[in-house]
This record gives C-alpha cells, structure tokens and sequence, in this order.
C-alpha cells in the first residue's frame, strides 16, 4: 500500500471523517519542452560536439548527467513537418504538413488535429508557447487557436528576417514577417517586423517570457506544459549583441554559447520555483544540422544534413530529466520517434489521446522510466511526401539515392539499398536487398503495415481549407 494513501485513511480517522480511503492522486508533472532550430547531433558537448564546435554546452550536458540521453531519437527532415508531428503525434504525411510551406496559400494544421497543448488544457494544464510557430499563419492556426493559453513569437520561419533588410523587397512592398502575441480566445497581434536586429534578440525574449509563464502558472497552482522552439541555430545564425564574439571563433559558435545560456536560464527558473522534483525538461531538435553557408552544422558521427533521409537529417539530440521518475545518466540507443512524446506525454498527464484517427505515437513511458526496450522498432521515412525509406531496428532501407543538395529531389533507385547503421553508421557501404532479404522482409512488413493505415485514414492534402472533416 502506498504512503500517501496509509496517510489519507489515518487523516480521515484521526479527523473523524469517513473511515473509508480517498486516494489522492498524485500531482501532475510541469513539462517544459526544449526545441532547438536546425540543431545537429554533432553541436551539444554530451554529444561529441561542445568545445570541438567552438563552444562549451556545460549547462546542457550537465542536464544530460541528471536524465536520460537517447542517441536514436529519430525526427523529420523539415521544420514544419517536425513540429506538426510534435504535436500532433501523427507523421505529417497524415496532416498536410509534410513541406515547408513556400508563400502564398493556406498553410499549417487545420483545425481538426488535435494538438498536444489541447489533449493538455483538457486536463487541466496552463499551456504556452513561446518561439518558432511555422505551423500557420492565418488568425485560426496560430498556436492560440490551436490549444495554446497565450503565445510569443515568429508565425513562420528565421530566413524571413533577411528581407526587411533588402532595398529591392522594401520597394516592391512585401508584407514581412512579424513578431506576434496571443492568447486563447482572442486574435494575435504584430509586434514589430522581425529583421535582422530582432533576429538576434528575439531568443534572450523567449527565454524571458518562458520564465515568466512558468512563474506565473505555479503561483496559480497549474501544472504547466511550456513549449519552447528557440529560434538558434537555424540561419541566419546571428548571436544575441551579449554573446557576439564571446568565443572568439565567429557567429555559430558563439550562438551555441547563447543556446547553453537559455536553457541554463530555464533550468535555473525551474530550481528557483522549486518545482525541480515535478517539472519534465525535454530537450532536443526539429531536425539535423543547418546547411547554409557560413553557418553549416554538424550531424556528428552521422552524416547529411536537414531536408534528406540521411541518419544526419534524421537523428537529432534529445535529453529528458524528470528526478526520480527517469533515470540519471542513462544512455540509450533504443529507437524513438518524435510522434512518441506526444502520446506519452498524454499518457503521463492523464490526458485523452483521439480515438477518431491514426495516431503514429507509441507510448514510452514505460521505457523512458526504465524499461530496457522502446515500444518502437520502426518508422517510415518521408521527406516532403517523399517515402525515401523505413528504419526497422539498426537496418535501413533506402528506395532514394542520398544527396547533398537538399533542394534537389534525389534520384529513385532502381533497387533498394540496405544499410547496417551500426556498423556503417555513415551509410558509406550500401547493400542490396537481395543480400539481406532477412531484414528487407521485416522492414517492408512495417512499412506495408503503415501503408494501411493511410488506406484507412486517408491523409489530409496540403492547403486544405478549414473546416475540414475526414
């Protein structure tokens, strides 16, 4: 029998109440999650990055030694694609989301999907998110129209900052993109125009405001879900005025010592509040590395970059503490996907996952507790609405020819190429199918699998309209 309900029944007795148990369930757990732009798995120290990239991560890595580190948590090729699947749990192929929209049109999640931010307002948490959006920008598909209690960022994406900054945009009058906030129930407003000053900026105020969120949600006793998607490292990859020049080797580096300050700046708010005990911290990246020069990433013992099926495109970092819940210190290479956190994270809250369509998230909290195994061995590989391959354990199967200019589409292959990744984790030495029809076999058996589900619930096209209804 557990403590606090031998207590409850001694409470009820001692105070003359009813000699029967009324367990209390226990307090729901603070979630603040951590979302990195275009961060590749090469750049955190704990991940072989740190000051072999110019810039020590020692409050990264410290929140590494206290939780569980997965070197196998597996993400999309794109921004948008990525977040969709964050919080929807659903690959975005499924919802309409699987490109990076490119002007013009309807654009983001429509109404129906269901995000994490509402399975979590329904069980009661305070919800907000504080960063990069790029899952719509019309009034109906900002994040405080699709669960969130109050927002503070960038609708869309980080390169837009360039064009306020070009005369020849300037006189032809594009409409640039702004700086935004919200709350629940009402319309979002423009700020200022995000240029290339507040593109420096705007990070140290999404830290900011995320430790005013959270200082605000435990004065009112709410668990809270913070979503935090920092706009560094993604290019133009400009340091905050306070790091510029900090480490002495340029603008990445010293923008990876900004990103270590930030989240140092969250995880110092948590201890402050005292809420250390109860507050998951996550914390992990949209995709692999940046690509654009002079502001390349690094994808570590992997190899690619974002916008390809590589294991560099795909692999990301991923951190999680959550004292005395998750283990300390552990390393894992069990598969994850990103889809999983959400239904996990559902699981965890006691929140209601949609029984109404197909939800790609497993739930982990059984292996993140502890459990030798992840509940997953495999996943399908899109990028854009691309299928490029499936992962099924350490092997993959590739129906593309890799590639290096990520705009491209690559080129179909005549025949499958099977990769082991974990003795040829750079995908130099491709095997052909026939060799390994023991692997191809179960991998095609998932991926036909998956294949079914969208012959059940046929996926949402991109620019649907809302409302929409399957």
């Amino acid at each position: 029998m557990r403590p606090d309900f031998v207590v409850t029944i001694l409470s009820g007795l001692l105070l003359g109440g009813p000699a029967y148990a009324q367990e209390v369930p226990p307090a729901k757990p603070n979630i603040l999650f951590i979302l990195m732009d275009n961060l590749g798995y090469g750049e955190v120290g704990v991940y072989g990055g740190g000051i072999t990239r110019g810039a020590p991560t020692p409050r990264i890595d410290q929140l590494a030694a206290e939780g569980t580190r997965l070197t196998n948590f597996n993400v999309e090729a794109q921004c948008t694609p990525s977040r969709s699947a964050i919080m929807t749990g659903r690959f975005s192929i499924r919802s309409g989301t699987h490109s990076i929209p490119i002007g013009g049109g309807i654009e983001g999640l429509t109404q129906w999907e269901v995000t994490i931010a509402e399975a979590l307002s329904g069980a009661g948490y305070a919800t907000g998110a504080f960063g990069k959006w790029h899952l719509g920008s019309d009034q109906s598909r900002l994040p405080n129209a699709q669960g969130f209690d109050e927002w503070y960022g960038i609708p869309r994406t980080t390169d837009e900052a360039f064009w306020p900054n070009e005369p020849q945009a300037q006189a032809a009058g594009v409409s640039f993109e702004h700086i935004m906030e919200g709350r629940k129930g009402g319309p979002s407003k423009e700020l200022g125009v995000y240029d290339l000053e507040q593109r420096r900026l705007i990070d140290a105020e999404i830290a900011n405001r995320t430790v005013d969120f959270m200082k605000r949600s435990v004065a009112a006793d709410k668990p809270f879900y913070a979503y935090v998607p920092f706009t560094l490292v993604h290019f133009p990859t400009l340091p905050n005025p306070r790091f510029a020049g900090r480490t002495g080797y340029g603008d990445f580096p010293d923008a990876l010592a900004e990103m270590d300050a930030n989240v140092g700046q969250l995880l110092g708010a948590v201890d402050e509040l005292n809420i250390r005990d109860n507050t998951i911290v996550v914390f992990t990246s949209d995709n692999g590395p940046e690509a654009t020069w002079p502001w390349q990433g690094s994808s570590g013992l992997w190899r690619g970059y974002y916008f390809t099926h590589m294991e560099g495109s795909l692999r990301t970092p991923f951190i999680i503490r959550w004292p005395g819940k998750i283990p300390a210190g552990r390393v894992s290479n069990e598969i994850v996907h990103e889809v999983d956190t959400f239904t996990t994270f559902a699981r965890i809250a006691g929140a209601d996952v949609p029984a109404d369509r197909a939800i790609d998230g497993i739930d982990q909290s059984a292996f993140l507790a502890g459990a030798e195994k992840s509940s997953r061995e495999s996943f399908p590989i899109y990028v854009a609405d691309r299928l490029e391959g499936v992962k099924w354990r350490n092997w993959k199967l590739v129906f593309y020819d890799e590639q290096r200019d990520w705009w491209t589409p690559p080129t179909k292959l005549g025949q499958p190429k099977a990769f082991d990744l974990i003795t040829d984790p750079k995908e130099e030495y491709p095997q052909t199918a026939l060799r390994n029809t023991w692997n191809a076999g179960p991998a095609m058996e998932a991926l036909s699998a998956f294949e079914q589900t969208l012959a059940k619930y046929p996926p949402i096209k991109a620019g649907t309209p809302d409302p929409y209804q399957p």
